[in-house]
């Protein structure tokens, strides 16, 4: 291959997996699918209300502190979706309801990082690292674990093994072991260097002789036109510097799709890490209406497609959702809520002991808050991470040392899996 020739197919690669829509594929050969467990992680950035997602309507002072904010209750108008008699689901999150009653969806409430910070930068940098307190670790969580976790004697080591989706390699997977990066949806609707157009006016000249790589290309760059134009509608609040360039959620359902038809083509894909950005509600939340129903519809779309996509592999694949605090348990003056501390965390897939709403519930009472003002946090987060890498992913307790460095909890204490 000629060096000209060369340079066009590697600036033709990343083109290639522009998504389109749900009717995107992977370029991965499909090959003999082998029983073996898959992992995906979504980190909402922003710090998402978990006492308006599974939220405590059963406690008395869940509606005295949110006069205007909190969720009504079961059978009301626009009312909860009743998870346990003591919890709520937020309707928006309806799609999820079905996975709930199958038993392959499970919360875990009054979670988080003990570290005191309430700064979106170090939170989320202590939850993606899995070292609360320690700024001065070099690499984050799921790239250790990438490390401990074994390739399977049957498929090998292989460079698609991990994958991120996103613009860039986000912190939790930086690290020695070599996880791709793939673009996302939000990734192709943003401005980029292909779209200035003597850039574009330049790429169409290189590709113009090659019948194969031009057309390839070409098609490429229509798929991204159309995946901008379908992008076009009103996203809702705009992201932020706490979202670090992560995607709104509105994007996820396709992204959702996409990554699920790769796991599923593929047996050599067992982690993929996704982040969303536009989950801090200082102002208009809302509860049914409003910034935080906006996030969760297309989460819980791009969840239940997830569930749908992946068809058999389903059963050996665990989804965790977490994000770096909670929020307030009062209401601020402008219809939003501030950082807090204890969140929820929520885990789905064919092993997961749901139905099941897990932790210690504190209570919402005055002396019961963390501060004086927010939901005290009962379970470590590395607590779920650990009883993910035991009970579903099959790790020694060796495994532990490497992947969460300082953590001395109880890997198995909490019952997320079913036997």
């Amino acid at each position: 291959m000629q060096r000209r020739d060369l340079l066009k197919a590697a600036a033709l690669g990343s083109a290639l997996w522009f998504p389109v829509g749900r009717h995107a594929m992977a370029l991965a050969r499909p090959a003999a699918q082998a029983a073996q467990p898959r992992l995906v992680v979504i980190l909402l950035r922003g710090a998402m209300d978990g006492l308006s997602v599974v939220a405590p309507y059963a406690d008395p002072d869940y509606a005295r502190a949110r006069p205007d904010l909190a969720m009504a209750k079961p059978g009301s108008a626009d009312g909860l979706l009743d998870l346990d008699g003591r919890f709520g689901l937020h309707p928006a999150l309806a799609p999820l309801m079905p996975l709930w009653q199958k038993g392959q969806l499970g919360f875990v409430q009054a979670s988080g990082s003990h570290d005191p910070t309430r700064s979106h930068f170090d939170a989320q940098d202590y939850m993606e690292t899995g070292t609360p307190g320690r700024k001065s670790t070099q690499d984050g969580w799921l790239n250790r674990l990438m490390q401990a976790w074994p390739a399977s004697a049957e498929l090998g080591a292989s460079a698609s093994r991990a994958v991120s989706v996103g613009a860039v390699l986000p912190r939790i997977c930086q690290g020695s072991y070599n996880i791709a990066n793939l673009p996302s949806v939000a990734a192709v609707a943003r401005l980029g260097v292909l779209d200035k157009p003597r850039v574009a006016s330049a790429f169409e000249k290189l590709y113009a002789g090659d019948d194969a790589m031009g057309r390839a290309y070409r098609e490429a760059r229509q798929a991204r036109q159309e995946v901008r134009a379908s992008m076009e509608d009103d996203h809702g609040p705009e992201m932020n510097d706490v979202d670090r360039g992560a995607p709104l959620p509105n994007g996820l359902p396709d992204d959702a799709a996409r990554l699920s038809q790769v796991m599923r083509n593929d047996p050599r894909v067992q982690m993929a890490f996704l982040a969303l950005g536009g989950w801090d509600t200082h102002s208009g939340q809302g509860t049914v209406k409003g910034r935080l129903a906006n996030g969760l519809a297309p989460l819980a779309r791009g969840l239940a497609e997830l569930a749908q996509g992946l068809g058999p592999v389903w059963q050996d694949t665990v989804v965790m959702v977490m994000s770096e605090f909670g929020r307030t348990v009062r209401q601020n003056g402008t219809g939003g809520t501030d950082h807090g501390h204890g969140n929820v965390m929520m885990l789905a897939g064919g092993r997961v002991h749901g139905g099941k709403v897990h932790g210690e519930w504190p209570g919402l009472e005055s002396r019961a808050l963390y501060e004086g003002r927010d939901l005290a946090i009962t379970t470590d987060f590395r607590d779920v991470i650990a009883n993910v890498m035991a009970r579903h992913l099959r790790l020694p307790d060796s495994a532990m040392a490497s992947v969460l460095p300082g953590y001395s909890g109880p890997a198995r204490r909490l019952d997320l899996f079913r036997a």
